[in-house]
């Protein structure tokens, strides 16, 4: 008997019990929908819409794929039937009408709702009927969704096709008897946008439809996906190498026929794809003198009226979304000849508006709903300048390609009968650099910018574009769950989606640990996406090796991966690699090819011999086998279900990470010896930095100059000063860590000496050791200061002080540490001055061992808001506070600030700071502009503080009492 999926783990969903006390709930048994070898019929009254018809046969599907046993699908009521499943539509069938109107089915919260359902057991509903399962929805939808979510229920996955999540044979299957309601939805319409589709042609074209480039077929496995997920909207793809929509009159009745809605993105106005509908329509309508018109409004106003006008009469007859504006053909701009003022384009905008909307008035009618108008990059400056889009259609508001909304409705604009909603992007092909390959997106970011969308009142539509559909599973589910249900999910249960979205795929034994799989994933991904990584990006010299300690952590992960991937059953593997395994060793290799190739780079500056050439075997070796797996998931997995799918280079990609280039070195029948101290590229001027607080250890690279074995020693000017080993032979490269016995070492600042001898060849590597004593490590308030800074994560606040109505919170998985802090809610009114007084704080506690005036550096999220500002304030003790103002707008350049930011996933902020003696200080940070998150705080006492992430965390008695350095890669050597 099952449940699987039960209740909880279906968004939206509520039992009508749930608020009931213990003694009041009903006992009432399950209902079996298969047993002793039967199943029960599913009827559907044969007036239903076709959606529901369609979809009551996958739920008669799904029971034979759990229980072996195909039950009938009837049309007419049976005369006779001890146990039977009615589907139907509120106000569509005689049966669900008749319990309605016998009070038989509560129906409260779903009766005239947009997309709700009902799932309940009632007894003797009809005629002949002893016991009945109803799923009942207020439109088609609401029922096709209450169909769905029997299916999962009895443990059929969203995804059992998509990602070959297996459906476990039960012989006996129940559900619970309800009631069971889905309510209505947050947001209106819920989709993707199918883009940058080069892999899905190709494994469509390989394995569906050898004759097309993305044709019906595909798009039915696209439609029933949808559904399953309780989306209702999309928009097609529409690249050069698919076939448009349209092609295919297939493609629209399908939709019809699933009961979903189809639109067209930001550059396809009126359901027109311009990459390959434009031409063949300027060569049917040439202009009198004979030559081809252009799309350009104020060239070719009729022309291309025209051209609109006929695929709104084409379409007239289905549920479309209708996109009004102009962009220029194939996502490029707007294009006005005649025009060349930003006034007069935005005229001319507002004739194209209106010109749109008279055809629909004419060929559509009333049912032209919804309308949509997407200011997408060049066109939102030109709705900042004045476009007057009609109140009732919908403003679509995009994020900057990489996550972060760039800006939101105002007052006005949420009071517009048309609605707000976003287009918002998972995967992204273009400046400043695109990622196309894995879901990379970190979840808690996702709800952060959704829940600042749902506070603005953007809730009529949200679009996600997923490119090709495959590697954007979990992110893709998450995104349709909070579109449901916005207020599921808080800031400090994101993860809790992920451990209930894995629980549905592969059992909820198994999803604590697959989400912190994923919550680590996504953490790394957070520091820098995969699609990112380029050269010299983390430093191999600093901080122990910060590209060492986070390729040892895609290690650690990959071995996780790996352990339980082994415990699951056979039949779960393939799931398994696709949606946890491949993302984390891909992730894994792509950095792991550029940090070899990044210490070959090094080696060579360092003159080393052997040792080169082995990181450049070590990256070209990583390069492989990253081609490996790919080829993996595109041949073996699933039988070869996915060839062509997974590719991690598409063609033409901008700034994609490649193979890198690694140098090889001549061999020469020497050795040297050679060192290399933490924090030097190449020797050891910079002394090794050691505190009684920190007690990082410290390594230092001894190195063969030549190819020939080298004999080498160390040896320590103290006995407290103790070193992983003290000699050998190398032929490449040695790694020696560095450590003190903090128990002999003598309080105070004392030096001391590492000396590496080979033959006659000597290197002296100084020591610095500050020792505070254990008594003040115990009594230390605060962040302690140590190798010349004071590093803080954001959410180990002491204390926050609430003011005006607006706060701190915590956002559990956000940024590059465990979570980031967030000023709450977005919709909060700016602090521009009075901060002390007037705006929301957070208190830390630092201890300073020097004074000065010292920078500061906040690592914000890269946040925007293109008609206002991103700021935050910065005070130590009382003194005065300073704004520190970040990057609002985004220019979708390469190279500039807005590029940086959204390719670190921060933005850093500088101020400074006056301490004027040493001890305990407060550092006060203060919120100026709504929905501002904070990582990260370095204060730097010493200088520049090097790396590309910021330094491990200070020493904390509460937050991180004893701190560590995780172990790098181990240096090869033979």
């Amino acid at each position: 008997m099952v449940a699987v999926g039960a209740t909880p783990l279906l968004p939206g969903v509520l039992a009508s019990t749930a608020h009931a006390a213990p003694s009041e709930l009903p006992i009432r048994p399950d209902f079996p929908l298969v047993d002793n070898g039967g199943a029960v019929a599913l009827f559907v009254d044969p007036a239903d819409d076709p959606s529901v018809i369609r979809a009551a046969g996958d739920l008669q599907a799904d029971l034979e794929r759990v229980s072996g046993i195909r039950p009938r699908l009837l049309h007419t009521l049976p005369e006779r039937a001890e146990r039977l499943v009615v589907v139907g539509t509120i106000g569509a069938g005689a049966a669900v009408d008749r319990l309605v109107a016998g009070g038989r089915l509560d129906t409260s919260g779903v009766k005239g709702r947009w997309e709700a359902s009902v799932t309940q057991v009632v007894d003797r509903p009809l005629p002949g009927v002893d016991r009945a399962l109803v799923i009942a929805g207020s439109d088609p939808r609401g029922t096709v969704y209450g169909i769905y979510d029997t299916s999962e229920r009895i443990g059929v996955s969203a995804w059992y096709w998509w990602a070959d999540v297996p459906v476990e044979h039960r012989d006996t299957v129940t559900v619970p008897a309800g009631p069971l309601k889905r309510l209505e939805p947050s947001v209106r319409y819920r989709g993707i946008f199918i883009n940058d589709e080069e892999n899905l042609t190709t494994w469509s074209h390989r394995t569906q439809e050898p004759d097309k480039n993305i044709g019906p077929r595909t798009y039915e496995r696209i439609f029933e996906l949808l559904l399953r997920l309780k989306a209702n909207y999309l928009w097609p793809a529409m690249h050069p190498y698919s076939d448009f929509f349209n092609k295919y009159r297939e493609n629209p009745e399908l939709a019809d026929r699933y009961g979903l809605v189809v639109g067209s993105s930001h550059p396809e106005a009126m359901l027109r794809n311009g990459v390959h509908e434009w031409e063949p329509w300027a060569n049917e309508h040439p202009n009198a003198d004979g030559s081809l018109p252009v799309y350009d409004y104020t060239v070719n106003p009729g022309v291309i009226s025209d051209y609109w006008r006929a695929r709104a009469r084409q379409n007239a007859g289905y549920e479309s979304s209708w996109t009004l504006g102009m962009r220029g053909l194939h996502d490029s701009a707007l294009e006005t000849r005649n025009a060349t003022t930003i006034p007069e384009k935005v005229a001319v905008m507002n004739d194209i508006i209106a010109d749109q909307r008279r055809i629909l008035a004419e060929e559509v009618g009333s049912g032209a709903v919804p309308q949509i108008f997407i200011p997408y990059k060049e066109v939102l400056e030109l709705y900042n300048a004045g476009v007057q889009v009609p109140d009732d259609v919908t403003l679509i508001w995009p994020d900057d390609n990489h996550g972060n909304m760039r800006q939101l409705p105002t007052e006005a604009e949420r009071r517009r009968a048309g609605g707000n909603g976003i287009y918002y992007h998972l995967s992204y092909w273009g400046r400043p650099r695109s990622y196309l390959w894995l879901d990379t997106t970190q979840l808690s970011k996702i709800w952060q910018e959704l829940r600042r969308v749902y506070e603005h009142q953007g809730d009529r539509m949200w679009i996600f574009n997923v490119g090709d559909i495959k590697s954007i599973e979990t992110g893709l589910s998450f995104c349709m769950d909070m579109a449901w249900d916005v207020d599921r999910w808080g800031p400090d249960d994101v993860e809790e989606f992920l451990v209930e979205w894995a629980g549905r795929q592969f059992g909820r034994r198994h999803g604590p640990e697959i989400a912190a799989i994923r919550t680590e994933y996504y953490r790394l991904a957070a520091e820098r996406r995969p699609e990112f990584i380029d050269r010299g990006v983390f430093s191999t010299v600093h901080h122990g090796d910060e590209a060492a300690r986070r390729l040892a952590a895609y290690q650690k992960l990959l071995d996780r991966a790996r352990t339980l991937g082994v415990k699951l059953p056979e039949s779960y593997r393939d799931a398994y690699y696709e949606l946890v395994e491949y993302p984390v060793h891909g992730a894994y290799l792509m950095n792991l090819k550029y940090y070899w190739a990044d210490r070959n780079t090094l080696a060579v500056r360092q003159g080393r011999g052997a040792g080169a050439n082995r990181f450049a075997d070590l990256a070209e070796a990583a390069h492989a086998e990253e081609q490996a797996i790919t080829k993996r998931y595109n041949i073996e997995i699933a039988g070869g279900k996915w060839n062509g799918f997974v590719n991690p280079y598409p063609s033409q990609i901008p700034m994609a990470p490649g193979r890198p280039s690694v140098t090889r070195v001549p061999r020469q029948e020497t050795s040297g010896l050679g060192v290399a101290a933490e924090g030097n590229e190449t020797g050891a001027d910079r002394p090794l930095s050691f505190s009684s607080c920190t007690r990082h250890p410290r390594f230092v690279d001894v190195f063969n100059t030549g190819f020939l074995p080298l004999q080498w020693s160390a040896e320590t000017s103290h006995p407290w000063v103790r070193l992983s080993t003290t000699g050998g032979s190398t032929t490449e490269q040695a790694r020696v860590w560095v450590e003190i016995d903090w128990e002999r070492v003598p309080e105070g600042s004392t030096p001391a000496t590492v000396t590496f001898t080979a033959d006659e060849q000597r290197a002296e590597v100084p020591l610095q050791v500050v020792n505070d004593g254990e008594r003040a490590r115990r009594r230390a308030r605060g962040f302690v200061e140590a190798h010349g800074y004071i590093s803080i994560d954001a959410a180990h606040y002491e204390r926050q002080v609430p003011r005006g109505g607006a706060h701190w919170r915590t956002v559990c998985g956000l940024g590059r540490r465990a979570g980031a802090v967030e000023a709450a809610p977005s919709t909060a009114p700016p602090i521009a001055e009075d901060f002390i007084t007037r705006a929301p704080e957070l208190r830390y506690e630092v201890r300073f061992t020097n004074t000065g005036t010292f920078p500061v550096t906040v690592y914000r999220l890269p946040s925007l808001d293109e008609r206002g500002k991103r700021r935050l304030a910065l005070a130590l003790d009382d003194q005065p506070a300073t704004v520190l103002s970040g990057q609002a707008v985004a220019t979708g350049n390469r190279g500039d600030a807005w590029a940086r930011n959204v390719e670190e996933g921060i933005e850093k902020l500088t101020a400074t700071v006056t301490v004027t003696n040493p001890g305990d200080h407060v550092l006060r940070l203060f919120m100026a502009d709504p929905a501002i998150a904070v990582d990260q705080i370095v204060i730097a006492t010493g200088g520049p503080v090097a790396g590309y992430l910021a330094p491990p965390e200070s020493y904390h008695r509460v937050f991180n009492p004893n701190p560590a350095l995780e172990p790098g890669l181990d240096l090869p050597d033979h």
